[in-house]
């Protein structure tokens, strides 16, 4: 691939390519000394017109485990403040030596312009509402070897379950879920679901929570909101919240997933460290893999992972 900007743009056959190169790059991880020299000489930049700490931080450090040399840019003390535009503040950055840019922006679309103007690998880190396609393959991944779903998703049943109408995770993740053969429901009062979706929804929590294989967790994304769109938070957690009766209601294996950051006492009415199905930091140390994998796949074409120092 020459980009990875959205789950449906790379398809099923590099979605599992990625996640079976995720695999080494656990490998990695786990070693006393979590770094190889596959990217040395690669320059990534990672270009954030929104806050993040997860996904930022996850780039960074699998870049760096990778031997690539890092350059993060700042929009708070950057040229943008000044009327720069995005199309000249890229192609600044790329005329300094950029092999991937690293991008977040709070407008849809945004990483496939950029790859319009440069010729380094475009990373999507989410764009809007619109996309998040490295969140779903880490999603994927923390899935896939907490049940051990090596080849497919067949049969597993998952609940998406919060502001599914704001959220580029779930868009993605519904891709990328349903890409591999699970059965994906939506669950969201009316207000906040998209106005069109491939798969089915449901608005009672309660009458799935048992036969569920994963509950997914979204935030109320209040910042992207412009109206109120349930009567209050405590009725949204009184319907839609992972309380502690539905808790002790999901099937001894069912895994509980959120992508942070999270709101506790909202979507999440219990201490997620507490419940034995709970996935969520083991999705940030995923991520760290998933990204090591992305980046390889973009910019290590012709390397050997394993090659000495």
């Amino acid at each position: 691939m020459k980009h990875f900007r959205s789950v449906d743009e790379a398809g099923p056959d590099a979605i599992r390519r990625l996640l079976d190169l995720a695999d080494h790059m656990a490998e990695v991880n786990r070693r006393p000394n979590p770094k190889v020299p596959a990217l040395r000489g690669k320059t990534v930049c990672n270009v954030f017109f929104e806050d993040s700490t997860r996904t930022r931080l996850s780039f960074e450090t699998a870049a760096k485990r990778l031997s690539a040399d890092i350059m993060n840019f700042a929009v708070s003390s950057s040229s943008v403040n000044k009327g720069e535009s995005l199309r000249d503040t890229i192609e600044t950055i790329a005329a300094m030596g950029v092999d991937a840019f690293v991008i977040r922006h709070k407008s849809s679309g945004v990483p496939w312009q950029v790859s319009d103007w440069t010729r380094a690998s475009v990373i999507n880190a989410g764009d809007g509402w619109h996309a998040h396609p490295t969140q779903a393959l880490l999603d994927c991944y923390t899935i896939r070897t907490a049940l051990n779903r090596t080849n497919s998703f067949d049969g597993l049943k998952i609940a998406i379950v919060g502001d599914i109408k704001h959220s580029r995770v779930a868009r993605s993740d519904i891709s990328a879920f349903t890409m591999l053969g699970a059965d994906v429901t939506l669950v969201a009062p009316r207000t906040l679901l998209p106005p069109e979706t491939t798969v089915p929804v449901e608005t009672n929590l309660d009458d799935i929570i048992e036969d569920l294989d994963v509950i997914y967790l979204l935030r109320m994304q209040q910042e992207r909101m412009t109206e109120s769109l349930v009567p209050s938070l405590r009725e949204y957690t009184t319907r839609f919240g992972l309380t502690p009766e539905r808790a002790r209601r999901l099937p001894e294996h069912a895994l509980i997933m959120h992508p942070g950051p999270m709101n506790r006492g909202v979507e999440m009415a219990v201490d997620p460290s507490e419940l034995p199905g709970s996935v969520i930091t083991q999705q940030v140390t995923n991520g760290i893999a998933v990204r090591m994998a992305v980046l390889f796949d973009l910019l290590g074409s012709g390397s050997n992972l394993e090659e000495n120092e």
